[in-house]
């Protein structure tokens, strides 16, 4: 592709030169032309097409290009008749050399020309008048002129592109790198403001659960079971906000150094038990090592769900489901709490909880679905994608 890339300006300069070939040869065997095939002669035709053939390195080498062809066409001049028609190929790659900066070569080379072509009409003044002489010179003088501003203005709008793209993509540059650096100190913010609001206050509650608990069992009272419910959960939740602070502080994986979240789904059935949810548990399946972000996403999908169960459901008991499939990974929790039949339910409204369910799902090109149970209650359901093991078809 790049080789055929590069070809191509070759391909297109030497149609050109071989169409302009044609053209100039053809204005010679007009009849009644000034100078005809017996007046060209070999000689002439063989100059005539070497200076057209030089336009097709006019891009590869414009300077070579350029003499080569303002050779040939002062030589055409001074072996035949001088015409107009001739200059062209001199032009043509006169604009190139000055478009690529050799400004010095092109105008050498504008002159030269001029001056020999200028040279042989003064030779065969008697063939011409003095003012038609002036009106052809002047005429090749301005068509000069053309190429070489032509050629040095398409030299500076390039340039000038160029400048513009270096400095649109130093400009996104520089967004990017703005962008990234706010986003860092956002980050950084918002794991101090979670550190001084929340860490202190789990903490507390934490400790104080812990002395509870140490207290009822040195007195030979019964730990209630709320009061454990809360010491665990403390501790979750400071083990959950430090790899939080972690993955602000340094951007990376979610959840942190935390694996093996899935094999946890049972901590979190045993903890809705001790907040007052009879609540059981299924695996289908061969358990097997999750990808990091199925292994998140099932783990925090359950969490919320029996989160909203206890809070929502009313007097309700909840079923999960984790099914390994070889494709991919199923949960499904259930409740048969108030649900459709009861009074509107917070929790079956598209909150915080269930956008985030959806959004990790579909992150993850999965499928879920979250509403009223056809019996009742409440049920979520989601199918997480796993790539396929090896030997397996």
């Amino acid at each position: 592709m790049d080789r055929d890339r590069g070809l191509r300006p070759y391909a297109q300069d030497g149609v050109a030169a071989a169409v302009l070939a044609a053209l100039l040869v053809a204005g010679t065997l007009i009849p009644g032309a000034p100078n005809g095939p017996a007046r060209v002669g070999v000689i002439g035709y063989l100059l005539l097409v070497g200076g057209c053939a030089a336009v097709t390195a006019r891009r590869a080498a414009p300077v070579a290009a350029m003499a080569v062809a303002t050779a040939c066409m002062i030589g055409y001049a001074l072996v035949v008749y001088p015409e107009t028609a001739p200059a062209l190929p001199v032009l043509i790659t006169v604009y190139s050399a000055a478009s690529a900066g050799r400004r010095g070569w092109a105008l050498s080379a504008s002159v030269v020309y001029l001056g020999g072509t200028l040279l042989r009409e003064l030779a065969d003044l008697g063939a011409r008048t003095p003012r038609e002489v002036l009106d052809q010179a002047g005429l090749l003088v301005g068509w000069f002129v053309a190429a070489n501003v032509a050629g040095i203005v398409s030299r500076q709008r390039r340039a000038y592109l160029r400048q513009a793209e270096q400095r649109a993509a130093e400009a996104e540059r520089t967004r990017e790198e703005v962008a990234l650096r706010r986003a860092g100190e956002e980050r950084l913010r918002i794991a101090r403001e979670l550190h001084d609001s929340l860490t202190h206050s789990i903490s507390i509650i934490k400790v104080q659960a812990g002395v509870a608990v140490h207290l009822a069992r040195k007195r030979g009272e019964v730990v209630p079971a709320a009061l454990l419910a809360i010491q665990d959960a403390s501790a979750d939740a400071m083990r959950e906000l430090r790899a939080t602070l972690e993955v602000l502080r340094e951007p990376g994986e979610e959840g942190g150094g935390d694996e093996d979240r899935a094999g946890r789904i049972g901590e979190l059935v045993e903890r809705a038990r001790s907040a007052g949810v009879p609540a059981t548990l299924a695996v289908t399946g061969t358990p097997r090592p999750l990808p990091p972000e199925v292994d998140l996403a099932a783990y925090r999908i359950v969490q919320e769900a029996l989160t909203n169960v206890t809070r929502h459901a009313g007097a309700a008991s909840a079923s999960v489901h984790v099914g390994y499939r070889p494709d991919a990974l199923v949960v499904r929790v259930e409740d048969d709490g108030r649900g459709a039949t009861g009074a509107p339910d917070a929790a079956h409204e598209p909150g915080v909880g269930l956008t985030g369910m959806r959004e990790r799902v579909s992150a993850l090109g999965g499928r879920i679905q979250a509403g009223p149970g056809a019996e009742g209650g409440f049920r979520v359901h989601a199918e997480l994608p796993l790539p396929a093991r090896e030997g397996v078809a």
